[in-house]
């Protein structure tokens, strides 16, 4: 038996009543359904693209370069979103490190290709995307 203090709330400032014991029910940790099965692992590439992909600019910038028939420069992905140019080209360098889209320096701007060998995954996502 536990002892619990119980509180009675009249509106004003509470009242003790006297300590009740309480029953234990059970004396183990005893969950309230057998252990479900471990995860299963998660592939490292394709963790990757989804946490790069979670990101709603990044999203955005993602579709429009994949959407896009030819190079699609900087200038005119930073003209397209609500975060200035340096947070675009956060967004960039995530994008292009999770193997997604490719960068080719042409005099003083990069314009974005989607990677040649674009995972399965970012072309699933971006075909659901498109077709919606």
């Amino acid at each position: 038996m536990i002892a619990a203090e119980i509180h009675v709330y009249t509106g004003g400032m509470p009242r003790y009543a006297s300590a009740k014991e309480l029953p234990v029910l059970s004396s183990t940790n005893a969950a309230c359904c057998p252990p479900a099965a471990p995860l299963p692992p998660v592939p490292e590439p394709v963790a990757r693209v989804l946490k790069a992909l979670a990101d709603e600019t990044r999203l955005a910038l993602f579709v429009r370069i994949a959407s896009s028939p030819s190079a699609v420069c900087v200038c005119d992905l930073v003209e397209g979103v609500p975060v200035g140019q340096p947070t675009v080209s956060h967004h960039l360098k995530v994008l292009r490190e999770a193997g997604l889209v490719t960068a080719e320096r042409r005099g003083v701007w990069a314009y974005y290709e989607p990677a040649p060998s674009l995972p399965a995954i970012a072309r699933a996502i971006l075909d659901a995307i498109l077709a919606e």
